[in-house]
């Protein structure tokens, strides 16, 4: 069998194997002798057919499976020793004249090629690493809330202006519906003022555009997809369910060692503090993910290199349980070529940076993040062996170590990146980081 590389450009080539009758005869014969016991043709008993009526009758069916197990054979081989770093997988070119009686047999496959480029991690840039503190505003926000979390609700006939509500959020149209418990002082005035007044059963009419603070809130009370709140400009009926006041909660030891533990908090200062700490750290996870996203969208952007993108929109039409029309794959195409490209970049990043995923780093990682979901649902001491063997279930599931192993390589890029591409600090509220992520 020959088989050559066929170049087209850089990232597209046709894989060419002529096959001769050399390379399936012997087991095309080998499987003629297996099939003529059980061979039945009219006029013949079974086992007694002629080998040339056998031949006949399944000798070119035979022949075409033989002849694909050899071709698909030497195609994986040929990528392998050729060491060809490919986008999808061959894709076989169509012949409607193809003659299965010819002395030599060619077989096309079409191939798309991973790019040779270069990326440039300290390439100038304009990216800003945010330092979000917070503010006393959302620190008497929260102290104020926990008060009420852990106060007493008292039932209330009218609605005022400090009225816990509890309700349904309803558009039938954009598919909202659901309870919720919040606060009159959580809309916008305008909004809020709507309410004042009303009892259990009425019915109150609000747009979406401008009815918190933050659009993101859309998401806690109305359950709207996070690529849909920005700009929701709908009107939705929420159904009062029942009107509470409350009697806030006293800011004392019992309370600050049922919240932390004994003795952590001893003061409102020290509440005041603690509450400070969470919020940045929890905010400091936020401001790298957007440091990482706005890394990625740089390199994307700055990084030019050309991918086989009519290949890939074919074989795009060829995988997956539902075979995709011309139309479909150009729309998928387009979907996820950002990220494709991003992931030649990232992999790039890691070979030039030398990163290297080991099990203690995906264990380590994994054990972090077993102690902080443990903490959120009040298990703040958790012995050595409680931990492990969470750990140990975790990592025995294929689907979580693939998840958890993106994870370990995004926090090693983002290192890579904090240090390479020499993002300006700038510190901010939690608002002007909102501001700053999301435009408004």
């Amino acid at each position: 069998m020959d088989i050559k590389r066929v170049a087209t450009d850089a990232v597209n080539e046709t894989i060419v194997l002529n096959v001769v009758h050399m390379d399936y005869k012997g087991q095309v014969a080998k499987r003629i002798n297996e099939k003529m016991p059980l061979a039945t043709v009219k006029g013949f008993r079974k086992g007694q057919v002629p080998k040339d009526l056998v031949e006949k009758q399944y000798g070119k069916a035979i022949k075409q499976e033989e002849v694909k197990k050899v071709v698909d054979l030497a195609l994986e081989r040929f990528v392998q020793s050729e060491r060809l770093n490919l986008l999808g997988t061959p894709l076989a070119k169509e012949n409607e004249n193809f003659d299965w009686d010819a002395e030599e047999l060619t077989f096309e496959y079409e191939i798309g090629l991973v790019p040779n480029f270069e990326i440039d991690l300290e390439a100038k840039n304009n990216i800003v690493k945010y330092i979000v503190t917070a503010d006393d505003k959302l620190i008497d926000g929260q102290v104020e809330r926990i008060q009420k979390q852990f106060g007493k609700a008292i039932p209330q006939d009218k609605v005022e202006a400090d009225s816990d509500l509890t309700g349904t959020f309803t558009n039938e149209e954009a598919g909202i519906n659901n309870t919720t418990t919040i606060s009159v002082t959580t809309f916008n005035k305008a909004a809020g003022d709507k309410f004042i007044g009303k009892k259990v059963g009425d019915v109150v009419t609000v747009s979406t555009k401008g009815l918190f603070e933050d659009d993101h809130q859309l998401m806690d009370y109305l359950k709207v997809a996070h690529d849909d709140v920005h700009g929701l400009d709908i009107e939705v009926n929420f159904t009062i369910e029942a009107i509470n006041g409350a009697e806030l909660a006293e800011l004392n030891q019992e309370l600050f060692d049922k919240l932390f533990g004994e003795g952590k908090v001893a003061s409102l200062e020290d509440l005041k503090a603690k509450i400070k700490e969470d919020a940045e750290a929890q905010f400091a996870q936020q401001a790298d993910q957007k440091l990482l996203l706005d890394v990625q969208d740089f390199l994307i952007e700055n990084t030019k290199f050309d991918l086989p993108a009519a290949f890939l929109k074919k074989w795009l039409q060829t995988v997956g349980e539902k075979k995709l029309s011309a139309e479909e794959a150009e729309v998928e195409y387009a979907r996820s070529e950002k990220g494709l490209r991003f992931q030649l970049i990232e992999g790039k990043a890691m070979a030039q940076s030398n990163i290297q995923i080991t099990f203690e780093d995906l264990k380590a990682f994994t054990t972090n993040a077993i102690r902080q979901q443990m903490a959120q649902f009040g298990q703040t001491n958790p012995t050595d062996e409680e931990v492990q063997g969470i750990v140990a279930r975790v990592l025995s599931n294929q689907e979580e170590v693939k998840r958890l192993s993106e994870q370990v390589v995004a926090e090693k890029l983002l290192e890579v990146f904090k240090e390479k591409a020499n993002p300006t600090t700038k510190e901010v509220t939690y608002e002007e980081f909102i501001a700053a992520s999301y435009g408004e």
